[in-house]
């Protein structure tokens, strides 16, 4: 799946490039020939809209709408067993080399328990 993900970007790079994309005609055929149809469908359905096909994810987040992805998206892209859409944008995700999950936050610093003070004895009055 992570080299599927691979040739989408790489696809993508050459459809955006302009002058170079033309020059590359052949290049995109062949990446095209790769992608499985109903992924290539729905790549090309975004693309005609204007917006990009396949995002990168950084901290936790879509680059496309800005939105913070479920950690379960981000451990499926890590393991790269399957192709993830954003739940808001419909964009195909990846993490981009070398990026995993952020280090987690340091834990704040707990306080010493308060220990209960002890009842004093209501003084008798007679």
């Amino acid at each position: 799946m992570i080299e599927l993900l691979k040739i989408l970007v790489k696809l993508q790079d050459l459809e955006l490039g302009g002058e170079k994309a033309r020059e590359a005609g052949s290049l995109k055929t062949a990446f095209r020939a790769k992608i499985p149809p109903p992924i290539l469908l729905h790549y090309d359905r975004l693309m005609t809209r204007g917006k990009k096909g396949i995002t990168a994810v950084r901290n936790q987040t879509c680059t496309g709408c800005h939105m913070h992805l479920p950690i379960n998206v981000i451990m499926t892209l890590m393991r790269g067993t399957d192709i993830q859409l954003c739940d808001n944008c419909g964009r195909y995700l990846y993490l981009p080399e070398g990026e995993g999950m952020p280090a987690p936050a340091p834990a704040p610093k707990a306080k010493a328990p308060v220990k209960p003070r002890k009842k004093k004895a209501a003084a008798k009055s007679s």
